[in-house]
Protein backbone atom coordinates (compact mmCIF):
# COMPACT_ATOMS: atom_id res chain seq x y z
CA UNK A 1 0.00 0.00 0.00
CA UNK A 2 1.46 3.39 -1.12
CA UNK A 3 1.79 5.99 1.57
CA UNK A 4 -0.76 8.27 -0.23
CA UNK A 5 -3.53 5.35 0.55
CA UNK A 6 -2.76 5.23 3.85
CA UNK A 7 -5.70 6.87 5.88
CA UNK A 8 -4.79 10.43 7.61
CA UNK A 9 -5.59 10.88 11.33
CA UNK A 10 -3.86 14.09 11.32
CA UNK A 11 -6.78 16.19 12.45
CA UNK A 12 -8.10 14.02 15.31
CA UNK A 13 -3.94 13.28 16.46
CA UNK A 14 -4.29 16.92 17.37
CA UNK A 15 -7.57 17.45 18.84
CA UNK A 16 -5.95 14.99 21.27
CA UNK A 17 -3.29 16.74 21.98
CA UNK A 18 -4.77 19.55 22.31
CA UNK A 19 -7.05 18.18 25.07
CA UNK A 20 -4.06 17.28 27.00
CA UNK A 21 -2.47 19.96 26.26
CA UNK A 22 0.66 19.30 24.14
CA UNK A 23 1.68 21.99 21.62
CA UNK A 24 3.85 19.33 19.30
CA UNK A 25 4.88 16.02 18.04
CA UNK A 26 8.14 16.18 19.48
CA UNK A 27 6.75 17.12 23.08
CA UNK A 28 4.37 13.91 22.42
CA UNK A 29 7.39 12.38 21.42
CA UNK A 30 8.84 13.08 24.63
CA UNK A 31 6.00 12.89 27.22
CA UNK A 32 5.42 9.06 26.20
CA UNK A 33 8.85 8.05 25.58
CA UNK A 34 8.89 6.79 21.91
CA UNK A 35 9.94 7.68 18.68
CA UNK A 36 8.48 10.43 16.61
CA UNK A 37 8.09 7.55 13.66
CA UNK A 38 6.09 5.63 15.77
CA UNK A 39 3.35 8.33 16.29
CA UNK A 40 3.80 9.42 12.68
CA UNK A 41 2.61 5.61 12.06
CA UNK A 42 -0.72 6.14 14.62
CA UNK A 43 -1.33 9.07 12.55
CA UNK A 44 -1.31 7.39 8.94
CA UNK A 45 -3.57 4.15 10.44
CA UNK A 46 -1.00 1.75 11.40
CA UNK A 47 -2.14 1.43 14.81
CA UNK A 48 -2.98 -2.03 14.71
CA UNK A 49 0.50 -2.94 13.53
CA UNK A 50 1.75 -1.48 16.25
CA UNK A 51 2.87 -3.42 19.45
CA UNK A 52 0.58 -2.78 22.36
CA UNK A 53 3.29 -1.08 24.23
CA UNK A 54 4.18 1.18 22.09
CA UNK A 55 0.30 2.01 21.96
CA UNK A 56 -0.09 1.91 25.80
CA UNK A 57 2.77 4.93 26.27
CA UNK A 58 0.74 7.26 23.35
CA UNK A 59 -2.53 6.68 25.06
CA UNK A 60 -1.03 7.49 28.52
CA UNK A 61 0.96 10.61 27.04
CA UNK A 62 -2.43 11.70 25.45
CA UNK A 63 -4.50 10.92 28.89
CA UNK A 64 -6.85 8.79 27.29
CA UNK A 65 -7.16 4.97 27.58
CA UNK A 66 -5.82 2.21 25.33
CA UNK A 67 -9.45 1.67 24.23
CA UNK A 68 -9.98 5.33 23.05
CA UNK A 69 -6.78 5.55 21.35
CA UNK A 70 -8.03 2.65 19.28
CA UNK A 71 -11.41 3.65 18.55
CA UNK A 72 -9.70 7.05 16.77
CA UNK A 73 -7.18 5.49 15.19
CA UNK A 74 -8.41 2.01 14.09
CA UNK A 75 -12.04 2.59 14.02
CA UNK A 76 -13.90 -0.71 14.37
CA UNK A 77 -11.04 -2.67 16.09
CA UNK A 78 -12.72 -2.11 19.01
CA UNK A 79 -16.32 -2.24 19.98
CA UNK A 80 -18.33 -2.64 23.35
CA UNK A 81 -17.41 -5.50 25.69
CA UNK A 82 -16.20 -7.94 22.43
CA UNK A 83 -13.94 -10.41 22.77
CA UNK A 84 -11.28 -8.30 20.94
CA UNK A 85 -12.40 -5.44 23.69
CA UNK A 86 -11.75 -8.43 26.20
CA UNK A 87 -8.51 -9.64 25.14
CA UNK A 88 -7.25 -5.66 24.86
CA UNK A 89 -8.29 -4.60 28.56
CA UNK A 90 -5.71 -8.54 29.69
CA UNK A 91 -2.81 -7.54 27.28
CA UNK A 92 -3.06 -4.28 29.11
CA UNK A 93 -3.24 -5.34 32.79
CA UNK A 94 -0.17 -7.75 31.67
CA UNK A 95 1.32 -4.93 30.07
CA UNK A 96 0.92 -2.70 33.59
CA UNK A 97 1.97 -6.54 35.52
CA UNK A 98 5.01 -6.19 33.12
CA UNK A 99 5.88 -2.54 33.85
CA UNK A 100 6.00 -2.71 37.45
CA UNK A 101 8.34 -5.52 37.42
CA UNK A 102 10.66 -3.96 35.05
CA UNK A 103 10.64 -0.80 37.70
CA UNK A 104 11.40 -3.28 40.57
CA UNK A 105 14.47 -4.57 38.46
CA UNK A 106 15.33 -1.29 37.52
CA UNK A 107 15.79 0.11 41.21
CA UNK A 108 17.39 -3.04 42.64
CA UNK A 109 19.66 -2.36 39.64
CA UNK A 110 20.01 0.86 40.92
CA UNK A 111 20.89 0.05 44.43
CA UNK A 112 23.77 -2.26 43.38
CA UNK A 113 25.12 0.42 41.23
CA UNK A 114 25.04 2.93 43.74
CA UNK A 115 26.47 0.76 46.08
CA UNK A 116 29.48 -0.88 43.88
CA UNK A 117 30.08 3.20 43.50
CA UNK A 118 30.24 3.96 47.24
CA UNK A 119 31.71 0.45 47.79
CA UNK A 120 35.41 1.77 48.81
CA UNK A 121 34.06 4.32 50.78
CA UNK A 122 31.75 1.58 52.75
CA UNK A 123 34.79 -0.25 53.73
CA UNK A 124 37.19 2.67 54.42
CA UNK A 125 35.16 5.16 55.79
CA UNK A 126 33.92 3.45 59.36
CA UNK A 127 38.03 2.90 59.72
CA UNK A 128 38.68 6.53 59.09
CA UNK A 129 36.31 7.72 61.38
CA UNK A 130 37.58 5.49 64.39
CA UNK A 131 41.22 6.81 63.56
CA UNK A 132 39.78 10.09 63.78
CA UNK A 133 38.16 9.54 67.35
CA UNK A 134 41.83 7.81 68.51
CA UNK A 135 43.44 11.04 67.04
CA UNK A 136 42.05 14.24 66.96
CA UNK A 137 45.08 15.82 65.29
CA UNK A 138 44.68 13.92 62.13
CA UNK A 139 45.01 16.48 59.58
CA UNK A 140 41.69 17.05 57.44
CA UNK A 141 43.15 17.03 54.29
CA UNK A 142 43.87 13.49 54.36
CA UNK A 143 40.55 13.07 54.67
CA UNK A 144 39.51 14.30 51.75
CA UNK A 145 40.03 11.56 49.44
CA UNK A 146 37.42 9.77 51.37
CA UNK A 147 34.42 11.46 50.13
CA UNK A 148 35.23 11.19 46.27
CA UNK A 149 33.15 8.14 45.97
CA UNK A 150 30.46 10.39 47.25
CA UNK A 151 30.85 12.82 44.89
CA UNK A 152 31.14 10.50 42.04
CA UNK A 153 27.65 9.32 42.77
CA UNK A 154 26.31 12.75 43.11
CA UNK A 155 28.04 13.86 39.51
CA UNK A 156 26.18 9.83 38.25
CA UNK A 157 23.01 11.21 39.27
CA UNK A 158 23.69 14.73 37.56
CA UNK A 159 23.62 16.72 41.25
CA UNK A 160 25.82 19.61 40.26
CA UNK A 161 26.82 22.06 43.12
CA UNK A 162 25.54 25.99 42.46
CA UNK A 163 28.50 27.48 43.66
CA UNK A 164 31.73 26.29 45.67
CA UNK A 165 31.73 27.25 49.42
CA UNK A 166 33.97 30.66 49.09
CA UNK A 167 32.74 31.72 45.94
CA UNK A 168 31.97 35.33 45.43
CA UNK A 169 28.59 35.33 43.03
CA UNK A 170 25.87 38.13 42.18
CA UNK A 171 23.38 37.37 44.50
CA UNK A 172 20.34 35.79 43.13
CA UNK A 173 17.21 34.90 45.31
CA UNK A 174 16.09 32.02 43.19
CA UNK A 175 19.52 30.04 44.05
CA UNK A 176 20.71 32.22 47.09
CA UNK A 177 19.35 32.40 50.75
CA UNK A 178 20.22 34.81 52.51
CA UNK A 179 21.50 34.19 56.25
CA UNK A 180 21.01 37.38 57.52
CA UNK A 181 20.91 41.18 56.26
CA UNK A 182 19.18 42.18 52.80
CA UNK A 183 20.29 42.40 49.34
CA UNK A 184 19.58 43.72 45.68
CA UNK A 185 19.80 41.23 42.66
CA UNK A 186 23.43 41.23 41.50
CA UNK A 187 24.78 42.74 44.28
CA UNK A 188 27.97 40.62 45.36
CA UNK A 189 27.58 37.69 48.08
CA UNK A 190 29.92 34.78 48.98
CA UNK A 191 28.82 31.30 49.46
CA UNK A 192 28.79 29.91 53.16
CA UNK A 193 26.64 26.67 52.94
CA UNK A 194 26.80 25.33 48.84
CA UNK A 195 23.18 24.56 46.94
CA UNK A 196 22.69 22.21 44.58
CA UNK A 197 20.43 21.52 41.56
CA UNK A 198 19.93 18.40 39.60
CA UNK A 199 19.30 19.36 35.55
CA UNK A 200 16.87 22.07 35.89
CA UNK A 201 15.74 21.08 38.97
CA UNK A 202 16.47 23.53 42.29
CA UNK A 203 17.53 20.70 44.81
CA UNK A 204 18.85 23.08 47.90
CA UNK A 205 19.35 26.95 47.75
CA UNK A 206 22.96 28.00 48.41
CA UNK A 207 23.73 30.05 52.02
CA UNK A 208 25.29 33.18 51.10
CA UNK A 209 26.03 35.93 53.19
CA UNK A 210 27.08 39.73 51.87
CA UNK A 211 30.46 40.67 50.69
CA UNK A 212 32.20 43.13 53.87
CA UNK A 213 33.76 45.97 51.88
CA UNK A 214 36.06 48.08 54.15
CA UNK A 215 34.18 50.98 55.92
CA UNK A 216 35.56 54.47 54.74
Amino acid sequence: MSESALPDYTYQLQELMQQAGISSLEELSQIAGVSPLQIIRLRRGLALQTSVSILLKISQGLKISLTELLTVFAPGSVSGETASGSDLEQEYQRLQTQMEEQRSVLLEEWKRESLHILESWLLQWPTVVYRVQENPQLQAVKLLPFVRPVEQLLREWGVEVIAPVGAQVPYDPHLHQLLDGTAQVGEQVIVRYTGYRQGNKLLYRAKVSLVKTPSS
